[in-house]
């Protein structure tokens, strides 16, 4: 009788195979803000996101100036039975925080964990549809400021959107 295992998935990761979406964690993170209320709003849209199901975790972080962290939030990712941790950037573009303290902090974070792998994803920017949405946000204030549309979530109660 060969070895027994608790968690199969693990073994199947370590030799190369694909996870599937019930043993990946997603640690989606954002640069992180002293504001409080920058945070939060983070923190929510990645409960949101999470409420749509389909990965075994869906978890906020901040890459600096607040907590959960990345280390956090991939220790999280792991108590929780995910055996693959990818950590997706809320950044627009590419820059240093990309290409090296998310590698860097991500690595640090895994070396807590062995045999869990990990990856860095891509940046929201350059995709398609981030065109769609700026043109919706503007098309939206201009209707706000013409008086032919609510505030958005965004600036509602703040009297930001209008033309001066």
């Amino acid at each position: 009788m060969g070895p027994v295992t608790t968690n199969p998935g693990a073994d199947a990761t370590m030799r190369g195979m694909s996870p599937t979406e019930e043993q990946i964690g997603i640690v989606i993170v954002d640069h992180g803000s002293r504001r409080h209320e920058a945070n939060r709003r983070h923190e929510l849209f990645v409960e949101e996101w999470r409420q749509r199901g389909g990965f075994r975790m869906v978890v906020p972080a901040h890459m600096e100036l607040a907590e959960p962290s990345i280390a956090m939030a991939f220790d999280a990712c792991v108590a929780g039975g995910c055996t693959t941790v990818v950590i997706a950037p809320y950044f627009l573009w590419p820059g240093s925080h990309w290409d090296r303290d998310l590698p860097d902090l991500a690595a640090e974070a895994s070396g807590r964990h062995p045999g869990v792998r990990y990856l860095v994803a891509a940046p929201l920017g350059p995709h398609p549809l981030l065109a769609d949405i700026v043109e919706q946000r503007v098309e939206h204030c201009l209707a706000h400021s013409a008086g032919n549309a609510p505030e958005c979530d965004v600036c509602v109660g703040t009297g930001r959107c209008r033309l001066r």
